[in-house]
């Protein structure tokens, strides 16, 4: 291997990740984020997994569900609370727990995520 080369390869570790590398899936931010108050139902949030409780708001779609999970709705702040999560990873978050809750939702792409976020800003 070349100086060079070698000197290179060292420092690859240290250069940033790109902000797609980053992105949290929706069972990570669940997880980390969401998990406290629709793992136990807190505040009258639907638990995770509760088809009953889901069903309803997956009949209602998530042109609903995920602009009211990025501005706040009820009890749950904007976000989940965690202002640092993009709106890709609020999407997913949402998916994931829709689908455990009897949903059948594809992964959300940054291009719904974008028309979501212009539905939650229009109706704060």
């Amino acid at each position: 291997m070349r100086p060079r080369s070698a000197v290179l390869l060292a420092l690859l570790p240290c250069l940033p990740l790109s902000a797609a590398a980053q992105e949290k899936t929706g069972a990570a931010v669940y997880e980390t984020v969401c998990s406290d108050c629709h793992g136990t139902g807190k505040d009258d949030a639907p638990a995770f997994g509760d088809r009953k409780r889901w069903g309803k708001l997956v009949r209602e779609g998530l042109n609903d569900l995920v602009p009211a999970a990025l501005r706040g709705i009820r009890k749950m702040p904007a976000m989940g609370g965690n202002p640092a999560l993009t709106d890709l990873e609020v999407a997913r978050a949402v998916v994931y727990m829709a689908n455990a809750g009897g949903g059948n939702f594809a992964e959300p792409t940054a291009t719904d995520s974008a028309r979501w976020r212009k539905k939650a800003d229009a109706r704060k």
